[in-house]
Order: structure tokens, then C-alpha cells, then sequence
């Protein structure tokens, strides 16, 4: 989580508004302000310079969902700013999804965690404003746990979330709930790691680590390319125990954010991934998602010897993302915000601004011999999907006005340029290329909206397939603003924003394809 930290004075203006919750909402009741937590409330001028005098709060809205660019299979508040997944947990057959997020309008400000939950990962219902700012500062990024055991003394099965207290200081704190995530308490304790030197210090990710028994947290230094280590037995006193940082120079043109440490498979042997957000310095201009991949004894991570950086996603427009905490089946589920620090604010959504990327499982595959951190889209969206219908191998037209999932098979020894495009001659260019092995995309003025931003428009936006094999399948998943594209693997992951006037609803290829058919999406605000 990055961006100027506002005055006290800024923050205590936030006075979220809590609502009844409609009938799909899987609470079922109405959230109400937890009396030990009282919102802070004042008058004056918005700090954010948008929206309207009061904070959205969540829960309700008027909008239909409907609007210009606005995601039919993406999750987006009904309005107001967001940026990075925050606190994310599974519980009792819900997920829950916390977020950077302004109540009081369209820009960056004020910096509370909105809310969303879910039974499948597909419909969304939004819900009140969690945590608002305090004496501490905004709330900036941070991470939620179960706890089953009552590690923290707060109750057997509380939701505890850990996050970045944004003032004078970045500090890390704690609140935490006992009635399943509807309210929160802000510990009296606070901060419970204390900071009044470091500039850079913030997004506590937590996880429980089985053999020391013991919680253990990721916290990213910003400027100072490092993420430190802490641990605790009650989630509320923690130690240090060391700082990852590389020597890698291209890992260090930007500051290091919004870390994850996840125990995976690899060929039967157990393997560790630390996932960092850097911005600038991403693959193509500002932010981007690297990660490194090798051990963890309890206290310190050691990098494996590859060639670094290595990407999440090669596109312009996957940042900040982080997994969920407490999946029932073990499944490792990423999602991201979907935009980009060098032109986030000025994206022409209204009254919205920013989506996250579809949630996607992860897995470590091999790739000559190395491992590669690979993505696809979780199998929950076929709850939206229709049945595969199946085009030319030429191309041909495409009947899903909301949204879809385009299912390319190209023959991996011939150069190809698939376009997507649309009556009013706009069209999205993807060039596949065998012998560098990459897939290229164009995203430009014929692409749609553009101009908003110099940064916007990019020539190429270059990605590393990591696959071999005489076939290449590549799932492109289209929404009303955005591309995102995943080997059949998920070796390779690109997503980028597009803003065309009309969903791209034709697709044609330079050359013959194996097989090209799509899935149509229905809404999930429908």
C-alpha cells in the first residue's frame, strides 16, 4: 500500500454509514457499529476531493451494475476508490474480502477496509465499511487469520486482523472479531509492533506455521528492498526474526509492498514462495508482482539460485494481489487489484474506480527444469459460463454481451496475431511469436479510451510463455474493461485494463488456428 499519509485531522473525517444487507447477502443480517469501536466523525472539507459529504459505507446501492466499462465477472464496490486485497480469510463457508478502499468518493483518501463477501468466489455482496481510521492513522494493507485455537485470548474461532496503522508512523495493529467478520474491535493495545524511525514499514501478512508453533508475519520495507520476518505465539507480542532482501539490481527499482509467504509443492518436494509487489519497476512501467522461490525454516527465508526478477503476471495491470487465508481444501487463491500506480487515478471509471482481477489458484510448474509460478482462474466461474460454442479457425463473432472466457489452441510452430475487436474498429492485438517464445500485446489508441493518461497507451507489452509442446492454448477471459490472458498451464499470466466503447465481440487470427471456441459468462450482478 503506497501513497502520502494524511493528517490526523484527514482521517477523522471518515464516519462510514452501516446498512441492512439484502436478501443475497450470505450474513443474512444487518451489520451494526460495534460499540466498542466507535466510527470517528467530524465535518469540514472531503479530503479526497470527491464524492459526495458522506462515505459510502457499503452494504446498499443504487447502481445497476450497468454502467460504461463496468465489470460484469470482476468484483467492484458500487462506488468510491479501491486499490489493494486486504484481510482475506475463509470462514464457515464464507469468503471474505477486505480492501484498500475511500468512503468518501473517487480518489485516493481516507484509507479504510471496505468490504465484500462471498459463498463461491463468483457473486460478490458489499458490505459495510470494516475499519476506519483512528488516532494511529489510515488503515493501509494488511492480512486476516482464524483463529481456531485462541491463540490471541480474544475467543475460539475469532477472525483477527492485522494491519498497517498509517500516521506519523507506520505502525502495525490488530483488531479482531467474534461474530464471524460482521463487526470489529480494535485492541486496546495498539501498536502491537510499534515503528518511529523506519519511513517504509507496512502490510502484515500472517500465516501459522505448524512446526514452531508459531504465527508468522511478512512485512515489507519499502525504499529499503528488504521483508522482514516477526513471530508470535498470541498473534499480539511478536519478535524479529530476520530480513530477506537480493542483490538482484532490477529487483530494487521500486518499493517493496504487499508480501506473501506460501508453502507449495514442487515435484513432490516442499517449497516456499515469497510474493512482493514492487512500484515502480514492474515488468512493463510502474507497478508489478515479482516472486522468489526457495526455503523457510520457521525464521528466514533463503532465495533459491534463478534468474530473478521473476513475474506473477507480465501485464501492466495485476498489483498488490495476496492469497486467502484458512481455504478449507488447501488451494492456494490469489486476487489482485486490477490497475496500475502510474495511471491509476485518472482510469474513466465513475462512480467506481479500479476492479480486482478474477481470483486464481496457484501452483508451482516446471519449466526446463525451474520452477515458475503459475495462475488460472479458479474453477468457481463456471457457475457463470454457458456452453462452448465453436468459431472458425479463422475466427468469427462472439455472442456475450457481459463477459467471456476465449479459448485459443494455435499450432506452437507458427507466428500468429489474434485480434479482438468490436463494430466500432476498435481491436486489442495479441502477436504470438515461436521463436522468442513470447506473447505480445498492443494496447493503443485503436484499442479504446486512451488518451487519459500519457502512460496508458503502451507499444508492446511483452510476455515469457514458459511452455513447450507442438500446442499453445491460451484462455483469454474478456470483461467490458479488461484482458486477462493465461497459458493452459497458467505458466504465463497476463492482465491488462482496455476501455473499448463495446465489449471486443470478434476475433480473428493472421493464421489458421487448431481451434478457437468461447465460453459466453453471465453477470454476476445478475
Amino acid at each position: 500500500m503506497k501513497f502520502p499519509i494524511l493528517s490526523l485531522a484527514a482521517a477523522l473525517l471518515i464516519a462510514p454509514v452501516f446498512t441492512s444487507c439484502g436478501s443475497d447477502d450470505p450474513f443474512e443480517d444487518s451489520f451494526k457499529p460495534n460499540p466498542n469501536n466507535p466510527n470517528p466523525s467530524g465535518g469540514g472539507e472531503n479530503p479526497s476531493g470527491g464524492g459526495g459529504e458522506n462515505p459510502s459505507g457499503g452494504g446498499t446501492s443504487s447502481s445497476s451494475y450497468s454502467e460504461l466499462y463496468r465489470p460484469q465477472i470482476h468484483y467492484t464496490p458500487a462506488k468510491n476508490w479501491v486499490n489493494d486485497p486486504n484481510g482475506m480469510v475463509y470462514v464457515d463457508g464464507t469468503w471474505h474480502l477486505f480492501y484498500q478502499y475511500n468512503p468518501y468518493g473517487n480518489g485516493w483518501g481516507n484509507m479504510s477496509w471496505g468490504h465484500a463477501t462471498s459463498t463461491d468466489l463468483v457473486h460478490w455482496a458489499e458490505q459495510p465499511t470494516a475499519l476506519v481510521p483512528d488516532a494511529l492513522g489510515d488503515i493501509f494493507s494488511g492480512s486476516a487469520v482464524y483463529d481456531a485455537d485462541n491463540t490471541a485470548g480474544f475467543g475460539k474461532g475469532a477472525i483477527v486482523a492485522l494491519y498497517t496503522a498509517a500516521g506519523t508512523h507506520q505502525q502495525q495493529a490488530l483488531a479482531y472479531s467474534t461474530d464471524g467478520g460482521k463487526t470489529f474491535t480494535k485492541y486496546d493495545g495498539n501498536p502491537i509492533i510499534a515503528n518511529t524511525t523506519r519511513g517504509d514499514f507496512r502490510d502484515p501478512k500472517v500465516f501459522w506455521h505448524a512446526e514452531t508453533k508459531r504465527w508468522v508475519m511478512s512485512l515489507a520495507l519499502g525504499w529499503e528492498y528488504g521483508i522482514q520476518f516477526w513471530t508470535s505465539t498470541d498473534l499480539t507480542h511478536w519478535r524479529e526474526a530476520s530480513t530477506f532482501t537480493t542483490e538482484v539490481g532490477r529487483c530494487k527499482r521500486g518499493q517493496w509492498e504487499c508480501p506473501d509467504l506460501l508453502r507449495m509443492n514442487y515435484n513432490g518436494q516442499e517449497k516456499w514462495v515469497l510474493i512482493v509487489s514492487v512500484n515502480p519497476g514492474g515488468p512493463v512501467i510502474g507497478s508489478g508482482t515479482m516472486y522468489f522461490v526457495g526455503d523457510f525454516d520457521g525464521e528466514k527465508f533463503t532465495a533459491d539460485d534463478l534468474s530473478y526478477p521473476l513475474w506473477l503476471d507480465y501485464g501492466l495491470d495485476n498489483y498488490a494481489g495476496v492469497t486467502w487465508s484458512n481455504t478449507s481444501d488447501g488451494r492456494i487463491i490469489l486476487i489482485g487489484w486490477m490497475n496500475n500506480w502510474s495511471y491509476s487515478g485518472d482510469v474513466p471509471c465513475d462512480p467506481w474506480r479500479s476492479a480486482f482481477t478474477l481470483p486464481r489458484e496457484l501452483s508451482l510448474v516446471d519449466y526446463q527444469g525451474k520452477p515458475v509460478l503459475a495462475s488460472r482462474p479458479v474453477k468457481e466461474l463456471d457457475k457463470l459460463a454457458g456452453e462452448w460454442s465453436t468459431l472458425a479457425t479463422s475466427g468469427g463473432s462472439i455472442n456475450a454481451p457481459s463477459a467471456y472466457r476465449l479459448q485459443v489452441t494455435l499450432d506452437a510452430t507458427v507466428a500468429n496475431v489474434i485480434s479482438l475487436g468490436n463494430s466500432k474498429k476498435e481491436a486489442y492485438e495479441l502477436t504470438y511469436s515461436p521463436s522468442a517464445g513470447s506473447l505480445i500485446a498492443r494496447r493503443n489508441s485503436k484499442t479504446g479510451a486512451a488518451t487519459f493518461n500519457g502512460s496508458f497507451a503502451i507499444p508492446s507489452v511483452t510476455s515469457s510463455l514458459s511452455s513447450t509442446g507442438n500446442e499453445l492454448v491460451l484462455d483469454i477471459y474478456v470483461d467490458q474493461s479488461s484482458v486477462e490472458i493465461f497459458t493452459g498451464n497458467g505458466s504465463m499470466a497476463m492482465t491488462n485494463l482496455v476501455f473499448p466503447s463495446a465489449i471486443y465481440d470478434q476475433v480473428t487470427l493472421s493464421q489458421p488456428a487448431k481451434e478457437v471456441r468461447y465460453q459466453a459468462f453471465s453477470s454476476m450482478w445478475k
